[in-house]
C-alpha cells in the first residue's frame, strides 16, 4: 500500500505543481506584453490561460500533501525532521501561492478584462508577481530535495 500512496503523492506533484510552477513563472512576462498591448486579444488570451491553469491545477494540487500525509503514516516517518520541515514548506508555498500569486494575476486579468476591476496594476506589481512565484518555486524545489536527500534515511541517500 506505500508504494501506491507513494506512486500517487509523486504524480500528483509532477501533474500538479509542476503546471502550477510553469505557469505561474511565465504569467509576470506575458502580463507585461498583454498591458503594453491591452487591445491585443491574442496577448489577454495567454494571460487567462496562464491564471486559469495556475488556479485549477492549484486546487488539484491539495492531492499531494494528501497523499504525502498518507505515505509518510504508511512508512512511520511523520515525526522525521526532514517530514516535518518538508510540510512546513509546502504550507509556506501554499500562502504565497494563495495570498499573493492567485491574487496578483487575478487583479491582471480583471485590468485586461471588461475594465470594470481595479486600475491596471504597474510594472513593479507584476515584477512582486514574479518574485512570488519565484520564492513558491524555490519552496517547492527544496522540498523536492527534503523528499530525495531525506536526512537520516536508511536508503542509502542521505546524510
Amino acid at each position: 500500500m506505500s508504494a501506491f500512496l507513494l506512486s500517487v503523492h509523486v504524480l500528483a506533484a509532477i501533474l500538479t505543481i509542476g503546471p502550477v510552477a510553469v505557469a505561474a513563472s511565465m504569467f509576470p512576462r506575458f502580463a507585461r506584453q498583454a498591458l503594453d498591448a491591452p487591445d491585443d486579444p491574442r496577448r489577454g488570451a495567454v494571460v487567462r490561460v496562464l491564471h486559469r491553469i495556475t488556479r485549477v491545477y492549484s486546487v488539484i494540487a491539495v492531492l499531494v500533501p494528501v497523499f504525502g500525509l498518507a505515505t509518510g503514516a504508511s512508512i512511520g516517518v511523520l515525526g522525521d525532521a526532514w517530514l516535518i520541515v518538508s510540510m512546513i514548506l509546502t504550507a509556506a508555498a501554499a500562502v504565497v501561492l494563495i495570498t499573493a500569486v492567485l491574487p496578483g494575476q487575478r487583479d491582471v486579468v480583471r485590468a485586461l478584462g471588461d475594465g470594470s476591476g481595479p486600475a491596471a496594476p504597474g510594472r513593479a506589481a507584476v515584477r512582486r508577481l514574479g518574485m512570488h512565484a519565484g520564492v513558491f518555486n524555490v519552496l517547492w524545489a527544496v522540498v523536492v530535495v527534503l523528499m530525495i536527500y531525506r536526512p537520516g534515511s536508511t536508503t542509502g541517500v542521505g546524510l
